[in-house]
This record gives structure tokens, C-alpha cells and sequence, in this order.
């Protein structure tokens, strides 16, 4: 991953799933990593601690996990592949509440039998949550991987009230 090169600022901010690392350049948010999962990223060595460039980001994620947002309004920095970078930002359009699969993902993205590569680009999606890959499922509504794991997955769509998957939360 491109970003653990770079000299960036990170903390760790509480949530229901357990503590996010976030990092960013102090104007940009680049990272998102769950405490779990087969995508999990720990700090940099070279990484520089300042929870205070990131009091916006805990403020929208801390009203996301109230309920009480629905859309994220943080500057970002993407970088992936041209491809990558166009489904992340397709991710940023699937309804709070609601879901899509990965085929729609790969028509949305001109590239109707691209199913696979979507849900590769979801797979390095480096802000879950804020561009929400959560949102996106199989053809036949079944939850697929995630890369904050399954249990996160099945948290945020019902917090989300998503209507692929029902039953009590964590």
C-alpha cells in the first residue's frame, strides 16, 4: 500500500468496532483501518501521533455511529489504480441505508463483467466506512468478505438499517 511510505499523521479513534486508526496528512484523510480483519494496518514507525488534526473526522465518525449522519463531508486522498479510485468514488454514491452488488458496482463502472475487479478495489478500499464498501453484496444478497470482517460488516448495515441483513447487532 502506497501510503505506509509516506510521512503521515495518524491517531486511533473509539468505536463500537473498537478503535479505527485514521491517518492523513493533516489536511487529507488517506487511511481507515478496522482493529480486526484480514486488511488491518497497524502505524508507521515514521508516523507522527496528533489527534488534534483529526477532531473533524471523530466528530462525523462519532455522529455516524450515533445515527445521526449519513453522509461524510472529509476532504480525501485516494490512491489507487485509475480503476480503484473510480469504484471508491462509486462507492461514495450507494445510499446510506441501502446496498448494491458488485455486479451493478461493475456497470456503474462501464465494465459490466468486471464483478471480480470490484470486488477486488473493494478489497484495498483504504477508507471503509467514509467510501462504505460495507454497502456492497453478492448477487444473491448474501454478505460477502469484508476486509474489517464479517461481524463489522453485518454491524454497520444494521446500524445502517440496510435491509440485506437483519437480526440484533454486536
Amino acid at each position: 500500500m502506497h501510503i505506509l511510505k509516506r510521512d503521515l499523521r495518524y491517531t486511533y479513534i473509539p468505536s463500537p468496532l473498537g478503535d479505527l486508526l485514521v491517518a492523513g496528512d493533516g489536511e487529507h484523510l488517506h487511511l481507515i483501518s478496522f482493529p480486526t480483519g484480514n486488511k488491518k494496518v497497524s502505524q508507521a514507525s515514521h508516523w507522527r501521533e496528533d489527534a488534534a488534526v483529526f477532531r473533524p473526522v471523530k466528530q462525523q465518525l462519532d455522529a455516524y455511529f450515533a445515527g445521526d449522519l449519513t453522509t461524510f463531508d472529509i476532504p480525501l486522498t485516494l490512491q489507487g489504480t485509475d480503476f480503484q479510485n473510480l469504484i471508491w468514488k462509486n462507492l461514495a454514491t450507494i445510499p446510506y441505508g441501502e446496498t448494491a452488488t458488485y455486479g451493478e458496482m461493475a456497470k456503474r463502472a462501464g465494465r459490466p463483467k468486471a464483478s471480480r475487479a470490484v470486488g477486488a478495489a473493494n478489497g484495498a478500499n483504504p477508507l471503509p466506512i467514509i467510501l462504505p464498501c460495507h454497502r456492497v453484496i453478492g448477487s444473491t444478497g448474501a454478505l460477502t468478505g469484508f476486509g474489517g470482517g464479517m461481524d463489522a460488516k453485518k454491524f454497520l448495515l444494521r446500524l445502517e438499517g440496510a435491509s440485506a441483513v437483519q437480526g440484533p447487532m454486536l
